[in-house]
């Protein structure tokens, strides 16, 4: 079985976590939404709905839907199931959030896997701390992670032996500080392939070099506007090439996508989305594209 080492290929196997058991009731989400950093409490039951909406999308092109179990020991945070793994082609690497809160994640995760039957390659230890947001294949032999305040140096130590037999070149990003620690930026914050030749960004957030890195690739850059990159329209998750989910309300970030000649789907994200700050990338782990 070849895993993933693609952003855009398409989606044939996929691991979500349904917000009925990361969210699990009202009365949670009332008690832990300021613990987890969240912009307001999100309503339980519009999260719901939001979310079905979400799937049946997934569903027009995904064979193979994946939900991770209810853990007593993640949090709310467990809803974006992008971050705790990253799958190579020969199987998955388990990491270990720079989100303290996040941690537990990994080792549900890991037995998820296990039970699945799908090979773990390698896994974070020590110092390393990595999150799935921060690494990002930007064709099927370049690996590119983010070094922020959620990727350390070890972790980008640990990553670069784990590829060195899968990847031709390992492209380091820094990160800038953006609106701090507390916050969440991820490399995949300001950057979503949608295909070979086209990705959606922000530019104000790139460091020089990575952006003519992309251009010299011949690939095409669709500009976020700062209004839109607040409202997650640089999270976008392409379910084949040229085929993407966008969170709903980005209207210039889709009209440019249908311009490129995108099929662009969209999904009501405010409870889901907007107040944890997680789009349809950071929702769904791709396991297998192609």
């Amino acid at each position: 079985m070849h895993y993933c080492s693609s952003m855009y290929a398409p989606l044939k196997h996929v691991i979500v976590k349904d917000p009925k058991d990361a969210f699990r009731s009202q009365t949670h989400l009332s008690e832990e939404w300021k613990t987890f950093n969240y912009l307001s409490e999100p309503n339980y039951e519009e999260a719901l709905s939001e979310y079905a909406e979400f799937i049946g999308i997934l569903e027009k092109y995904v064979e193979t839907i994946d939900y991770l179990p209810i853990a007593e020991e993640v949090g709310l945070d467990s809803l974006y199931a992008h971050d705790p793994v990253k799958f190579t082609p020969n199987g998955a690497i388990i990491l270990k959030s720079g989100k303290k809160l996040r941690q537990p994640e990994a080792g549900v995760y890991k037995d998820f896997l296990q039970q699945k039957g799908i090979p773990v390659i390698g896994e974070l230890t020590g110092e390393a701390v990595s999150d799935g947001g921060d690494i990002v294949w930007l064709d099927d032999r370049t690996l590119v992670v983010g070094r922020g305040y959620r990727t350390n140096d070890e972790a980008i130590r640990q990553l670069k032996d784990m590829t060195a037999d899968l990847v031709d070149e390992f492209i380091v990003v820094q990160l800038p500080h953006d609106l701090g620690e507390a916050e969440c930026l991820h490399l995949m914050s300001f950057i979503s392939m949608v295909d070979q030749d086209l990705a959606v960004v922000h530019s104000r957030l790139m460091p020089v070099f990575f952006r003519q890195l992309l251009i010299e690739r011949g690939i095409q850059l669709v500009e976020v506007p700062k209004n839109e990159y607040d409202s997650l329209g640089c999270n976008v998750l392409a379910l084949a090439p040229r085929v993407c989910v966008i969170p709903q309300g980005n209207k210039e970030t889709k009209q440019q996508l249908l311009d490129a000649g995108a099929t662009v789907y969209e999904y009501k994200g405010d409870e889901i989305t907007v107040k944890g700050t997680g789009g349809p990338t950071c929702l769904t782990c791709p396991v297998v594209r192609g």
